[in-house]
């Protein structure tokens, strides 16, 4: 198959490891072209808070997986990382793939917001020329399917979202969010779905910040109680509410401990952003506690049992999907033959046309009816042929005829 990854992810490294070897997009552009320098023919990059992989295609994949290790050490001067890497090659990639698209790795198993961010690393990297005619099949391929399992089996249909369990995490800790006040820095898909989640619990005010105020103002009418407060008056809106989420896509710290106000009450905050947003020192301070992404794990193990359940199912979906693929791959062995045939009719079309031209005097019109009837004629005579190639099954069969194929056209 020739296809890897190699990343870090929930299953093995600590928000602290994340988010070190998170990408922005500058950076995610500097690591393909790196990688397309080094001969790696594919590449795309997945992102996001809960995980940093690379997927390669290339040939010599095992020793391109190599490369791809030696990469993060160097490109985010992280000297422990190795530990925390893992890889996979071919098969097992494969299946990652189609797992993660579905989100059936995610800490909130079925959780839809993967499969957006999976769609969008699949065009980032189309965009660079850097996936092409195996991951775009492959990408799609998983997209689909994780449509698919998401319409049959309705394993996403219950809102387990890192957003609602960051809710129902607050709504535990302060007994009931009704008639509390809430601060929301950020305003990006995650805020938005915090908020709305909010609304649910019958919150009073959810205030919210953002870098770009403009941002704020254009979603206010799409929720009840929202008042839009100046990024940099976030700190003193702190004090006059009962809590604090925080999902912005900064590299840096947005909530700092030297800046914290002296709080008179409690206050929890949950930062669910990564990088975090929320200084973890402000954990130290009197009257309030700082939560963020590894802190969900308990009240997702307890609301996932039903969708573990479902996911043995989608896992015959994916095989099935997987065999599909594979062998579609397989038979991508003869796109050079096809190659060659059609170089050969493009040559022999070329000669006879040129041929037939000197010595018949044709109008233009006559020309282009004379190209087109060649045309058609060459690709009668090799369309059979490539057909019953693509349909043989066994694969030493299908390597004997094609090495049959290239003897007799001299291709």
């Amino acid at each position: 198959m020739n296809i890897g990854v190699v990343g870090v992810n929930h299953n093995l490294a600590p928000i602290k490891i994340r988010e070190c070897v998170s990408f922005t997009d500058i950076q995610k552009i500097e690591a393909i072209n790196f990688l397309l320098d080094k001969g790696i023919e594919e590449v795309i990059i997945l992102s996001t808070c809960n995980r940093s992989e690379i997927y390669i295609q290339s040939k010599d994949v095992n020793e391109k997986i190599k490369i791809v290790e030696n990469f993060y050490e160097n490109f985010f001067n992280a000297s422990n990382i190795k530990e925390y890497l893992f890889s996979k090659t071919n098969r097992e990639a494969v299946e990652h793939i189609f797992n993660v698209t579905a989100g059936l790795d995610s800490i909130v198993l079925g959780e839809d917001q993967i499969l957006g961010q999976v769609k969008d690393a699949h065009e980032f990297s189309m965009q660079l020329g850097a996936s092409k005619k195996i991951f775009n099949k492959l990408f799609r391929e998983a997209i689909t399917t994780a449509k698919e399992i998401k319409n049959t089996t309705k394993i996403s249909q219950q809102p387990l979202s890192i957003s609602y369990i960051g809710v129902k995490f607050l709504e535990e800790k302060l007994g009931s969010l009704e008639g509390k006040n809430a601060l929301v820095i950020g305003v990006g898909k995650m805020s938005k779905l915090t908020m709305k989640h909010l609304e649910e619990q019958k919150i009073n005010n959810i205030y919210v910040s953002n870098r770009s105020h403009c941002k704020v103002e254009e979603i206010k009418s799409d929720y009840k109680n929202i008042i839009p407060i100046e990024y940099g008056d976030r700190y003193k809106i702190i004090k006059d509410v009962d809590i604090v989420i925080s999902a912005t896509a900064s590299p840096h710290i947005v909530v700092k401990y030297d800046e914290m106000p002296k709080l008179n009450k409690k206050v929890y905050m949950m930062d669910i952003a990564l990088p975090r947003d929320i200084d973890p020192k402000i954990n130290e301070l009197d009257n309030v506690e700082v939560y963020d992404i590894d802190n969900l794990k308990e009240i997702h193990d307890k609301n996932d049992e039903k969708r573990r359940k479902i996911a043995i199912g989608c896992q015959v979906i994916i095989d099935e999907k997987i065999h599909e693929f594979e062998e579609w791959l397989d038979s991508t062995h003869i796109d050079p033959t096809i190659e060659s045939l059609n170089d050969k009719c493009v040559e022999i079309r070329k000669d006879t046309l040129d041929y037939i031209f000197r010595k018949v005097n044709l109008d233009s019109r006559e020309q282009k009816i004379i190209d087109k009837m060649m045309t058609s004629a060459l690709k009668r005579l090799i369309r059979e042929p490539i057909i019953n190639l693509k349909q043989i099954k066994d694969k030493g069969k299908r390597e004997e005829y094609i090495k049959l194929v290239e003897e007799l056209f001299e291709v």
